[in-house]
């Protein structure tokens, strides 16, 4: 098992298959100084080869779940054959995509035994879709995330709320969850180098519920899991479900079992990390990388990457300067 100092069991891989994204999302990479930089050479990325190798090192150390993330994992033109072959591994495998590209995957998707897909979208009006993401996408995402729903995916659409920017969508996307099985997830602003986090763009837990029972009534609680990154809701009667990832007002990383391993084969132990350990170039080199996932491991903080105090999202966050989309997210 993969077990931190504070005793919590860690079962879950986060793979970034690229840091790159067709999509130029606001809280993710807006500044055009950090495009340059921030992007791995494609020599410097784990092959596919090397990736299942890798994540089966993981595996072998317990865990049992695997979600491949980016960038956008399916610009990837090699990431069906990554699919399939992590598919064979003894996990539960899942997917974060913009769902930009999903119609082209979606056969390979139920070979490889992905059952469940979280897809990033962060308005439901085709004008401000637009803005957020510079694309003019919206029809076919949302026509995405509609076939993953007529071919009996789980699908959870997440939200990140940005006060000033899609605030005011927040109750539509909880009533898309009363008629739809969509599991809708907001988001809060989270701190990351160059997208301009500040405390005034936050919207939290509180507010987000304030939102939907305001408009929809007093809302049903559903039970947490010890793992879970987010706090579930339903609008009584609905057929989907909501939730808060709660990162700034109410962390919750007691529970926390998740590892991530980005693009370019760097493992870092939380999403806020100041460090990492490469594990490519050891791997590479026909070490053993065992003992430096363990290392790693046992660096991890209790909280946020060791970051605390009420103004540490002013700051950067970890000296690699890596965007969210370069993390994996």
């Amino acid at each position: 098992m993969l077990v931190d100092g504070f005793g919590r069991v860690h079962d879950y891989l986060r793979i970034g298959l690229t840091d790159r994204c067709n999509y130029q999302c606001l809280y993710c990479l807006p500044e055009p100084e950090f495009h340059q930089g921030c992007s791995s050479h494609s020599g410097d990325r784990m092959s596919a080869e090397e990736i299942v190798a890798i994540a089966s090192q993981f595996v072998s150390l317990g865990v049992n779940k695997i979600r491949l993330t980016g960038g956008e994992p399916l610009i990837r033109k090699d990431a069906g054959d990554i699919m399939l072959a992590l598919g064979r591994l003894p996990v539960k495998l899942t997917l974060t995509t913009n769902g930009s590209r999903i119609d082209h995957f979606i056969d390979i998707m139920h070979e490889a035994g992905v059952k469940s897909v979280n897809v990033s979208l962060d308005s439901l009006r085709k004008e401000n879709f637009h803005r957020l993401t510079l694309r003019d996408d919206f029809e076919k995402v949302k026509s995405n995330i509609d076939l993953l729903i007529a071919q009996g995916f789980e699908v959870k659409v997440n939200m990140v709320v940005m006060n000033g920017y899609n605030d005011h969508e927040v109750v539509d996307f909880a009533k898309w969850s009363q008629t739809q099985p969509v599991h809708i997830r907001y988001i809060e602003f989270m701190p990351f180098p160059g997208n301009r986090w500040r405390p005034e763009k936050l919207i939290s837990l509180q507010q987000i519920l304030e939102m939907i029972e305001g408009d929809s009534g007093k809302l049903e609680k559903l039970d947490d899991g010890p793992h879970d990154t987010t706090r579930k809701y339903r609008i009584p009667g609905g057929k989907g479900t909501l939730a808060v990832i709660s990162t700034m007002s109410a962390p919750f990383c007691d529970g926390c079992n998740r590892l991530r391993l980005t693009a370019d084969g760097k493992m870092r132990n939380c999403l806020f990390s100041k460090t990492e350990t490469d594990l490519l170039g050891p791997y590479r080199n026909g070490t053993d990388i065992v003992p430096l996932i363990r290392q790693c491991l046992q660096g991890k903080h209790r909280q946020l990457g060791g970051n605390s105090g009420p103004e540490w999202g002013l700051h950067e966050t970890e000296e690699q300067r890596r965007t969210m989309m370069g993390i994996g997210g």
